[in-house]
């Protein structure tokens, strides 16, 4: 069963996203800030991440610089998930896929289903 990673500190959010995504039949794995999030994957490792930008202890541009250093996790798809404004406003960050919150969780699964597959 394939696993995604929520990184994410309000927890509302997290919450419903990992409700939402184990009824659809994934794996989930939630972290409250980047820094936890890297320890997480090195023990676990996860299919996909969705990551917040705006957290406490490590943010989602910190997490997104030390994940994309290692080699055990680079190849791990990142899908930011954010309510920080449009895409042009926000500083640069490499990533697969950009969602707004609230999330729509259709285009939700349209992004994470093709990054799981294999799993």
């Amino acid at each position: 069963m394939p696993t995604i990673l929520i990184v994410e500190d309000d927890r509302d959010t997290r919450e419903m996203l990992e409700r939402f995504l184990e009824l659809e039949g994934f794996t989930v794995r939630c972290a409250e800030n980047g820094r936890a999030a890297l320890d997480m994957l090195h023990r676990e490792g996860a299919c996909v991440i969705l990551l917040d930008l705006m957290m406490p202890v490590m943010n989602g541009w910190e997490f997104r610089r030390v994940q994309a250093s290692d080699p055990r996790l680079s190849t791990i798809p990142v899908v930011v998930v954010t309510a920080a404004g449009r895409r042009e406003q926000i500083p640069a960050i490499d990533a697969h896929a950009w969602l707004s919150k609230p999330v729509d969780f259709d285009r939700l699964l349209e992004t994470i289903q093709p990054l799981c597959e294999g799993f």
